[in-house]
């Protein structure tokens, strides 16, 4: 089955220890897959949040499609969207978000097949010395690499 990624965010591997990642469905309008199938969709400023027994996808941000009719009805590009899991995996996930320090992210989203599908990450939020940490070695290791690739 042919998998594309969309959209990436990158931000959460950067705020983030991601722990585990789910996969989930996405409930979407007609124009809100037109749009996004044309890659415009933007995951910067979003959460997932639980509400009552379900998950729901808060701050992305889905232009309007712009070959759209003016007659068929057109979404709010920054409603809150409704993702699709298994009970169990909904239960699990809310009990780990109670608990201290945990939060869920949306780490990409993807089309998979002809069905939208996002990756939704449980991570523990990094101090400010974690994240200057992993800058600076990120930088140290893209340097060493190219010191390496200089010499041969």
């Amino acid at each position: 089955m042919e998998t594309r990624t969309v959209a990436s965010n990158r931000k959460a591997y950067h705020n983030y220890h991601i722990l585990e990642v789910f996969e989930a469905g996405i409930a979407l309008s007609g124009s809100e897959i037109k749009s996004i199938r044309g890659g415009r969709i933007s995951l910067n400023e979003a959460y997932i949040k639980p509400r009552g027994n379900e998950l729901w996808l808060v701050g992305a941000h889905v232009p309007r499609y712009e070959a759209a009719s003016a007659f068929t009805a057109s979404h709010e590009p920054a409603r809150d969207r409704k993702l699709l899991l298994h009970r169990q995996e909904i239960n699990e996930l809310a009990r780990k978000v109670a608990e201290k320090g945990y939060s869920l992210v949306p780490v990409s989203l993807y089309i998979k097949g002809h069905l939208v599908k996002v990756g939704v990450g449980l991570g523990k939020g990094k101090k400010q010395y974690e994240k200057k940490d992993a800058i600076i070695e990120k930088e140290t290791k893209r340097e060493i690499n190219r010191t390496l690739k200089r010499q041969t």
